[in-house]
């Protein structure tokens, strides 16, 4: 009888312990898992890369484009008589293709530092200053400072052509203009009352 009864404690002691292990074991396995997810999660970051190599392969079309526009008619420009407010129309075309362009490449310099990985040029690389210091809201001001202007110019071509176009284009314009400027606004002013709210 004294027997058996220690063999009963023996096994109860045994239980507790076996199922300790097992517990720790199966810690040990979510663990494992949870650093392989986080893992894989972050290294999702690099499927970004196809994106801005795209947007890098849009600024040559558009410095294409640019030298096609320069050749075929700003040269021409130059030789024959035409009136002010087509050479003005001209230029502010490629005006438009260099904004579109700087934006393309505030996309991918400051996106890439962002959300994927720093840029290891070294110190002696003649590294633009406002790539070190921009931050995500920053960023999408630019952005908005970047549409803003774009719009602005467009809308400054459809006023020296007016007479070519409708008022309904032209009152269109305007209010696309003017919800960029508010939407700007917007950003600028969502930002401030986050930076004081962080101080």
């Amino acid at each position: 009888m004294k027997t058996t009864e220690s063999d009963e404690a023996k096994t109860s002691d045994i239980l507790p312990l076996s199922e300790t292990i097992s517990n720790k074991l199966k810690v040990s396995n979510l663990k494992k898992l949870e650093i392989i997810l986080e893992r894989a999660i972050f290294s999702a970051r690099w499927l970004l890369i196809p994106f801005y190599v795209c947007c890098v392969l849009l600024i040559v079309i558009l410095v294409i484009k640019f030298a096609q526009s320069f050749c075929l008619k700003i040269i021409p420009l130059a030789f024959i008589d035409v009136e002010q407010s087509e050479v003005i129309l001209s230029i502010l075309e490629l005006i438009d293709l260099l904004l579109v362009a700087n934006l393309l490449i505030i996309i991918v310099f400051s996106g890439y530092e962002s959300f994927v990985s720093k840029f290891d040029l070294g110190e002696d690389v003649d590294r633009p200053e406002w790539m070190s210091n921009i931050s995500f809201s920053n960023l999408k001001l630019k952005l908005m400072g970047s549409l803003v202007t774009i719009s602005a110019i467009d809308l400054l071509g459809s006023f020296i052509k007016v007479a070519e176009i409708s008022q309904r284009v032209l009152i269109w314009q305007v209010i696309i203009h003017f919800t960029f400027v508010i939407s700007g606004l917007l950003f600028a002013w969502m930002d401030k009352i986050s930076e004081q709210i962080d101080s």
